[in-house]
């Protein structure tokens, strides 16, 4: 199974519609939103485009594909206009025969990791940051923001495959890879 996991629209039209590009172009089987799907929030500036009520078009378009978490940024209100379940705040996913814990990262984070056993996988957003790396007893992935992203990243987002994790740009760039 192919994943690919993206964090941070916070309603760019412009960069959701990217994202949605790469998603069919990487030909994954699901789209695994970290979060902050439709509002900039209050200290970040407006992003590229900001236009929640496109971004609701596109993601409601692919809602089947769609497995979401709730974002710090994400509201009850979000809920009402998105028909896929946004809501959750983490959720667990199971891959050859790795269990993965993803979160938007405001709640678990890597200085509050959730229960994990070793080797398991911790996915989070919210820092707009990009992460790839291998603690002493888990593993730590970021996949950066897709629409403002910070540090003097690019817009990325992750795709996770049999063992390997890899973090893209939107000219489908390697910026970052962990084998699992």
């Amino acid at each position: 199974m192919k994943l690919m996991f993206a964090s941070d629209i916070h309603g760019s039209a412009y960069y959701c519609e990217k994202m949605i590009e790469a998603y069919k172009k990487e030909k994954a089987d699901r789209l695994i939103l970290l979060g902050d799907l439709l509002y900039h929030g209050p200290r970040n500036d407006l992003p590229k485009e900001y236009a929640p009520k496109k971004v609701i078009a596109m993601l409601n378009a692919i809602k089947n594909e769609i497995c979401a978490i709730r974002g710090n940024c994400d509201a009850e209100v979000d809920q009402m206009v998105l028909e896929f379940p946004i809501m959750a705040d983490y959720c667990i996913l199971f891959l050859n025969g790795r269990t993965i814990y993803a979160s938007h990262g405001h709640i678990y984070h890597t200085d509050n990791l959730p229960p994990l056993k070793k080797g398991d996988i911790f996915i989070q957003g919210h820092t707009h940051v990009l992460m790839a790396q291998k603690d002493e007893a888990v593993i730590l992935l970021n996949p950066g923001s897709i629409s403002l992203p910070k540090e003097n990243n690019e817009q990325t987002y992750g795709i996770m495959e049999e063992n390997n994790f890899q973090i893209k740009n939107f000219n489908y760039d390697v910026v970052k890879e962990l084998r699992l």
